[in-house]
């Protein structure tokens, strides 16, 4: 038999070959494996497609083989990434805010690569991008590298930071002023990535939205605030930051009714030390940044929530509310 042109990548393309068409439910017989050979001008016989099979099974790849009536079928079993898998991972990539329209079409599209053609449009069918709020900047995946990449070799990073003004227009902050921070760490919290630092000129922890950071690049200086992260709690953090917005931060006890105690856990974790006062209400101690967002994610729990100390913090959630009052009472 004449050989084709392309008979030194014939391992190759076989490999592609059983990847891409074969699943559990999806099988080849050596007849079809050997026509989609011809399909890259590869030529092949069943002894040598016998021995090939073998040598993809020996570098790892999952090829069964069962009899089906006269005909013997082939298929790849375990794969990288199981379907299931793939389908929780597209569902990340499309929920995410943070990850731009464009970039989760292309992230989806590699995710297909690990998964048979007909497994792939399984995915296309779940593959719901248009209409999700997301972000509208692309540099956000670079920012993320860089500041990975600046922690591990424990370097400064500067950046400028902007906002949005009512015209739906990038606003640089402080005049376009570039912010020189000591990164240390990275966290997720309400859909959007935030940088969790120490700013030198303020002598304080800070964070950041990455989305909202223009021109970042690593400075040579070293990172400055060592001794505020040696016991630095991330998850306690962002716990007390209510949307990651800052505030003073309070040692707040609050009174709840009985039936928010799944919503207290959620916020606040299981290690929460939880007080009943009588068949009907509890109340918790909590250290929170106060902020609006505070104070509006206790007033979104209506009736079943109250303040109780410091008085200070009572007072403001009252002025918030009168405030309101004000507002929608004309």
């Amino acid at each position: 038999m004449p050989k084709g042109t392309n008979q030194k990548l014939k391992l190759y393309y076989l490999a592609q070959i059983m990847v891409n068409n074969t699943d559990d439910e999806h099988a080849m017989t050596l007849q079809d494996i050997k026509n989609a050979l011809e399909y890259y001008d590869i030529t092949a016989d069943r002894k040598s497609l016998y021995d090939d099979l073998n040598v993809l099974r020996d570098m790892g790849l999952d090829i069964l083989g069962e009899q089906r009536g006269r005909s013997y079928y082939y298929h790849v079993g375990k794969k990288k990434f199981e379907l299931a898998e793939l389908k929780l991972l597209v569902d990340a990539i499309q929920s995410s805010k943070f990850i731009t329209a464009k970039k989760s079409h292309e992230l989806i599209k590699k995710l297909e690569s690990f998964a048979s053609r007909y497994e792939a449009a399984q995915l296309q069918r779940q593959v719901v991008v248009a209409g999700r709020i997301k972000t509208m900047n692309e540099s956000i995946y670079y920012n993320v590298d860089a500041i990975h990449s600046a922690i591990a070799t424990n370097h400064k990073i500067r950046f400028q930071y902007f906002q949005w003004n009512i015209k739906k227009q990038m606003e640089l902050r402080h005049d376009g002023q570039f912010y020189e921070v000591s990164p240390w760490a990275l966290t997720w919290d309400d859909e959007n990535y935030y940088l969790v630092g120490y700013d030198a000129q303020a002598e304080k922890i800070k964070h950041y939205r990455v989305d909202k950071m223009r021109k970042l690049t690593i400075m040579d200086d070293k990172r400055e605030g060592k001794e505020y992260f040696k016991q630095f709690n991330l998850a306690a953090y962002a716990k007390k930051n209510f949307g990651m917005f800052g505030g003073e931060e309070e040692n707040v006890r609050i009174q709840f009714s009985n039936d928010l105690v799944g919503v207290v856990i959620d916020r606040f974790g299981k290690d929460i030390i939880i007080s009943p006062i009588d068949d009907e209400h509890f109340t918790v101690n909590v250290n929170v940044a106060i902020s609006s967002q505070f104070f509006g994610w206790v007033f979104a729990l209506g009736m079943g929530v109250k303040i109780l100390s410091p008085s200070s913090v009572a007072e403001r959630m009252k002025q918030e509310v009168d405030a309101l009052h004000e507002l929608y009472g004309r």
